[in-house]
């Protein structure tokens, strides 16, 4: 199913892969305010269409939308040829929660892996050069130093989901080195939360959610029972494990300005790495201290075993980003957690 622009010539088109999911869509939105036209390739299997209408309420115009598996070649193709020329991709499409990935593996293989190179192949077809991929700070493993840098040494995932970015930026790499016509910006993800401050789109994960914030929401609103802290005997302030919490409209602009320096260079093949949070790291139980400050609300939490394939402490750099994209991360924890907790009374209202 697609919806086309109706200008197939305009030279700033950019396929966003997984457009519907949660960090897609708040790219889409800062992809248009910047002057590119987004189509969106997003099969729904971790999203839903309503994120369609909710960028429509936004922009005030639809989305070219194609619902469409990254591993199927062929239908990549069709977009690349009925949606073209297209500029460069953003390929978010994948599986990503760590604790699903450790009960499933295979399919953390089979998708992650398989639609990157399924990507690929399309791009080398129709010529298409700039590539921004969705990586993870989950490719370090659990580093030995922090703040994490871009030159920190990838020790063993302690994930399948952690182990398929590593392989593709492994591909990627490759794929410069055989001379392949490509310029990558590789975004190494810390922990994405928040939501548009509209309150029309946010994290909207299908079933039990994984991550922090849409817990701490749907507890919150009553929707789940109260919060489990997974372990809190870590070797950190508070026993509970930290992470450098980035709010995604942010990060959103950060894979605006990864596409334009991408742009502006001469050089082909090319593959550079940036690390994208805030700088620092807060641990679970200031996540949840921030919330109540921002809603006013007091949460109830009990106490679980550690979970699976969870690091203990991360946090990064991000002097390389400011430096040469010319971003940084400008908002507040408390602005995310009151822009997540907004989404959530939207949904209710819903």
């Amino acid at each position: 199913m697609s919806s086309s622009s109706s200008n197939n010539s305009s030279k700033n088109r950019v396929m966003v892969t997984g457009g519907a999911g949660f960090i897609g869509s708040h790219t889409v939105v800062e992809l248009i305010g910047a002057g590119y036209e987004p189509i969106i390739v997003d099969d729904f299997s971790n999203s839903q269409r309503s994120v369609l209408e909710g960028l429509e309420a936004i922009l005030g115009r639809k989305i070219p939308c194609h619902a469409i598996d990254c591993n199927d070649t062929d239908a990549l193709r069709f977009v690349f040829e009925s949606e073209g020329p297209i500029k460069g991709v953003i390929h978010f499409a994948a599986f990503k929660a760590v604790g699903d990935s450790v009960a499933r593996p295979l399919a953390y293989y089979r998708n992650n892996v398989g639609s990157l190179i399924s990507l690929m192949e399309a791009m080398q077809q129709f010529d298409v050069r700039d590539l921004v991929f969705s990586s993870s700070c989950t490719v370090y493993g659990q580093p030995d130093l922090l703040p994490v840098t871009e030159e920190t040494p990838c020790k063993p995932a302690v994930s399948p989901y952690g182990h398929t970015k590593q392989i593709c930026e492994s591909i990627i790499g490759d794929a410069v080195r055989a001379k392949l016509p490509l310029r990558t910006a590789v975004l190494r993800y810390f922990n994405p939360i928040g939501a548009h401050p509209s309150g029309r789109i946010g994290e909207l994960p299908l079933g039990p959610p994984e991550n922090l914030a849409p817990v701490i929401t749907q507890s919150a609103a009553g929707l789940r029972d109260q919060i489990t802290v997974f372990g809190n005997d870590y070797e950190t302030p508070d026993g509970t494990n930290i992470r450098d919490y980035i709010h995604v409209v942010d990060l959103a602009l950060a894979h605006v300005k990864s596409l334009q320096w991408l742009d502006s260079q001469d050089t082909a093949p090319m593959r550079e790495v940036f690390n994208l949070g805030v700088g620092s790291g807060s641990s679970v139980l200031e996540v949840i201290a921030a919330f109540e400050r921002a809603s006013g609300m007091s949460l109830q939490y009990s106490v679980g075993e550690r979970r699976a394939g969870d690091a203990e402490k991360i946090y990064a750099n991000v002097d390389k980003a400011e430096r040469m994209l010319h971003w940084k991360a400008e908002r507040s924890m408390e602005e995310a957690m009151r822009d997540a907790w907004n989404w959530q009374l939207a949904l209710a209202r819903e």
